[in-house]
Order: structure tokens, then C-alpha cells, then sequence
């Protein structure tokens, strides 16, 4: 097997398991320990994979591309808080956006717990999980993502969007800048959430503190831009200027 090989086998191992050792990845690939490190070594220094004592795991990073069912798993327990914490600020009866993100997964998994809301997504992991309950819930329609494959964007998901209104817009996004700018790597992405934004009475975004200051290709907007924040960090110690109201700690 080519070194470009075994690199691109180990970073496919790690997507699927989130973290592995060097041992599991010997012993799966069936390669020395010795060439298992050396690959890792390159990795990290192309700032792909992060090593740690006797393992590795994915590099985070704003800009790269990353599985759903990876970032599901990464700082998961962040991210339930996060939820929680958002879910108090959405009412009975509300009508609710919500995009394909991670975050807002976990939020989808909580929703049934508030009573008579109107979920909107075009994410296809939240609307498994709320047809496993008796919530009122629509998707976008629209295409598969070719890059994202548990999203829905394109032509038809937006002019499903613009016809539509709703109380609450719940989003996340990939990286925080220190200036409260947001971008994500996926632009078919961010032009849904804009159209979410655009449709909505009041609007949260969830941010765990893995994306802070970092940066990605596509410019979401700007944290000013939202009625509440809520992260697992005390924000107002990050953003420079920041309205201390609006930042709910989780």
C-alpha cells in the first residue's frame, strides 16, 4: 500500500470511529506500528489529525470538511448543554427553523418535550429523530448535498424557505472569529440558513467552544446579527463589545 493510501485509509478509519490508537490502527490495516506512526507524523503536520499519549484523532478546523456522524460525536456533551439551554428560549405552539447542523440535531432530539411546535429542517438526521415522535414536522425538500449527505439545499430548498415564516431560527455554524464574524465551509449551507434567518421572528445561534476562533471559506454573518447566543464558554469574555443579555451561558 502507497503511503498517500494508508493516509487516506487512516483518515477514513477516524471518521468512521472518531478516535483510534496506534495498536487499532496497525492491527486494522495491517501495517507496522512504526509506518502507522510515521504516517501520523505527516498528518498532524498538514494539521489533519491531532495526536495524543498512545492515540489520535481528527484535527478540528473551521475550514475542513468533516462527516456528520463524526461531528455528532465531537464535544457531544457540549453540545447536549447547548441544547438545553436553547431549548428555554422557545415557546409553546412556536413555529421553528431549524438547519442541518450537529447542534441543531440535539435540539430536535429535545423538542418533543415542549409542547405544539412546528419544526422546519433541512436536516435529515433532526427529521429522523422527530418522526420517532408525535411532532409536527416538515422538511425542506431539495437535494441530498453532494458534500454534506444529511442536508438538503439547493434551488428547491430555498423557494421552499422563502414562502415560509416561523418564530424561531435555530443555527449553528462551523467557526467564530474573534471580530463575532461566523463562516462555514459549505456554501449551499449558508445560503439556506440565510434564507431561515431572513423568515424569522427571533433567532439563536448555538456555538460550543471548539469553533472559536477559527475561520472558514463562507461568511455566515455575524453573532451581532442574532437575538440570543448560547455556548458551553462564557462569551462575553471572548467577543470584545459584547451585549451581555443576549449570551446565554449553557
Amino acid at each position: 500500500m502507497y503511503k498517500c493510501e494508508r493516509e487516506d485509509e487512516i483518515l477514513a478509519l477516524l471518521s468512521e470511529t472518531g478516535y483510534a490508537t496506534v495498536e487499532y490502527l496497525s492491527a486494522k490495516m495491517n501495517i507496522s506500528a512504526s509506518s502507522i506512526r510515521r504516517d501520523l507524523k505527516n498528518l498532524e503536520e498538514r494539521g489533519l489529525v491531532k495526536r495524543s499519549y498512545g492515540g489520535v484523532k481528527i484535527a478540528e478546523s473551521g475550514g475542513r470538511r468533516i462527516p456528520f456522524d463524526l461531528r455528532s460525536h465531537e464535544n457531544s456533551a457540549q453540545k447536549k448543554q447547548i441544547a438545553k439551554a436553547a431549548l428555554s428560549l422557545i415557546g409553546e405552539g412556536d413555529t421553528i427553523f431549524l438547519d442541518g447542523s450537529s447542534s441543531a440535531c440535539f435540539v430536535a432530539e429535545l423538542l418533543p418535550s415542549v409542547g405544539g411546535v412546528t419544526v422546519i429542517t433541512n436536516g435529515l438526521y433532526a427529521l429522523g429523530r422527530l418522526s420517532e415522535y408525535d411532532v409536527k414536522a416538515y422538511s425542506t425538500g431539495g437535494m441530498s448535498s453532494p458534500e454534506n449527505r444529511g442536508v438538503l439545499v439547493g434551488g428547491y430548498t430555498q423557494d421552499f424557505l422563502r414562502r415560509m415564516r416561523a418564530d424561531v431560527a435555530v443555527i449553528s455554524v462551523q467557526a467564530v472569529a474573534a471580530d463575532g464574524n461566523l463562516y462555514d465551509c459549505y456554501a449551499e449551507e449558508v445560503a439556506v440558513r440565510n434564507l431561515m434567518l431572513a423568515g424569522a421572528k427571533k433567532k439563536i445561534l448555538l456555538c460550543d467552544s471548539s469553533k472559536l476562533g477559527k475561520t472558514s471559506t463562507f461568511w455566515q454573518g455575524n453573532a451581532k446579527d442574532f437575538d440570543y447566543v448560547v455556548s458551553d464558554t462564557d462569551l462575553r469574555r471572548f467577543f470584545e463589545e459584547p451585549e451581555p443579555e443576549k449570551y446565554i451561558l449553557a
